[in-house]
C-alpha cells in the first residue's frame, strides 16, 4: 500500500503562502466587509505586493468567492455540531454576527451575483441548491419520525429557511439589536409536528 505523498518544494510553499493569504483576508473581511476592506491592508500583513496577493488567486473577484468558500467551510463546521437541520441553521446565524464583515460581503456579493453574466453566479446558485438538498433531506427525516410537519413539502419548508436567514441578514445589517438566531428559531418551530391538546404546554395564567 502506498501513500500520498504530500505536496514539496516550491508547490508545497505556494499552497501554504496561499493559506496564508486567505486566511488573512477572512480576517480582514470579517471586520470590515467589501467597501471597507482593502487589497493594501492584506497585501501588508502577508509581506506581499497587491500584485503578489493576485498571483494566487488571479483576481481580487477570485479572492472574494475563496474567502466566501472558506467562511462556508467554517460554518458547516459548526453546524456539524447539532443533527437538526432548522438548529444548525440557527447555530451558523448565531455564528455569522461575530463576523459583520463577512455576512456584508455575503449579502452585497449574492445581490450581484443575481445577473447570470457575474463572476459568482454559479457558486451562489450551487451553494442554494445544495444548501437546499441537505436541509430538504433533514426535514423529510423528521417527517418520517414523526418531528417535523408532513403537511408542507420538506424542500419548501428547506428554501424558506434558507430565505429567512438570508433576508434577516440585511435586517441586522440595518439594526444589530436584531436576535437572527432567535427568529430562526420561531421558524423553525413553525415546522414542528403539531401537538395535541394534551401534549399542549398550558396557556399562561393573567
Amino acid at each position: 500500500m502506498t501513500s500520498q505523498r504530500k505536496p514539496r518544494g516550491p508547490y508545497r510553499k505556494g499552497i501554504e503562502r496561499r493559506e496564508q493569504i486567505l486566511k488573512t483576508a477572512l480576517d480582514v473581511f470579517a471586520q470590515h466587509g467589501d467597501r471597507g476592506s482593502s487589497l493594501q491592508e492584506i497585501a501588508d500583513r502577508v509581506g506581499l505586493s497587491q500584485a503578489g496577493v493576485l498571483h494566487y488567486f488571479g483576481s481580487r473577484e477570485e479572492l472574494l468567492l475563496a474567502v466566501l468558500e472558506r467562511r462556508d467551510r467554517l460554518d458547516s463546521e459548526v453546524a456539524n455540531e447539532v443533527q437538526n437541520p432548522g438548529d444548525a441553521v440557527a447555530q451558523t446565524v448565531r455564528h455569522n454576527t461575530e463576523q459583520p464583515g463577512l455576512v456584508k460581503l455575503f449579502v452585497a456579493l449574492s445581490a450581484a451575483a443575481t445577473d447570470p453574466a457575474h463572476h459568482a453566479h454559479g457558486f451562489f446558485a450551487d451553494r442554494y441548491r445544495n444548501l437546499a438538498d441537505v436541509i430538504a433531506r433533514g426535514l423529510e427525516e423528521g417527517q418520517w419520525d414523526g418531528r417535523v410537519r408532513a403537511d408542507e413539502q420538506a424542500e419548501h419548508m428547506a428554501r424558506l429557511l434558507l430565505a429567512v436567514s438570508d433576508g434577516l441578514q440585511i435586517q441586522w445589517l440595518l439594526d444589530p439589536s436584531l436576535d437572527m438566531a432567535a427568529m430562526v428559531e420561531t421558524f423553525n418551530r413553525m415546522c414542528l409536528a403539531w401537538a395535541g391538546p394534551e401534549e399542549q404546554e398550558p396557556e399562561p395564567t393573567r
